[in-house]
């Protein structure tokens, strides 16, 4: 074989294995996100209404919420025994893996148009500038509301407003306000405007 045509070779070998061990880790995050897929749905888009989507979400927060399940600041039913099965790095490639997903609202969710606008109102007042672009940003590592499963959301609030999960101070001063004002009429307002958005 002439000395070029085994120098080709070679490269063509090197950079396959290249390519081979970039696949091989993005397998991995693939592989630890679609374990995930019987309660979230595939790519982190939930098919049950306790359940969040997880798709999309920013990679900050997920780590964060992973953390506070492994040291039950957060509520849970089953993620709190599920989050200490995992490694740091397992959480953080999960992490990787959800933040590139794309978010599909929940479909089907019912809402009423009246409740909707004065939770939009309240959202605007009390939630838009943690949880920018109506509920829907990711980039404010606050997690995505707009579009999310409203039992979730219903859960997730009582929990919060009940002490049983952690909240950063701001959230749990706003929350609080905002049911001083409105009681828990307006927490339905809310989660109505959330569901409206598509």
């Amino acid at each position: 074989m002439k000395k070029q045509g085994f120098l080709a070779l070679v490269l063509i070998a090197v950079g396959g294995l290249s390519v081979s061990l970039e696949a091989a880790e993005v397998s991995r995050a693939a592989l630890l996100g679609y374990s995930c897929a019987g309660c979230h749905g595939t790519n982190g888009n939930s098919k049950g209404p306790a359940t969040p989507s997880l798709a999309g979400v920013s990679r900050d927060y997920f780590i964060d919420a992973m953390q506070e399940y492994k040291t039950g600041e957060r509520a849970s039913t089953i993620m709190g025994r599920i989050a200490r099965g995992y490694s740091r790095e397992d959480i953080e490639q999960l992490a990787d893996f959800f933040s590139r997903q794309k978010f599909i609202p929940a479909p089907g969710q019912q809402f009423d148009p009246a409740l909707a606008r004065k939770g939009a109102r309240l959202h605007d007042k009390y939630c838009e500038k943690c949880h920018a672009d109506g509920g829907s940003s990711s980039e404010d590592d606050a997690g995505i509301l707009a579009g999310q499963w409203t039992p979730y959301l219903r859960y997730t609030l009582s929990d919060i407003m009940a002490g049983k999960s952690h909240a950063p101070k701001k959230m749990k001063k706003r929350l609080k306000k905002l049911h001083e004002k409105a009681g828990d009429a307006g927490i339905e307002q809310l989660i109505h405007y959330y569901a409206s958005k598509r």
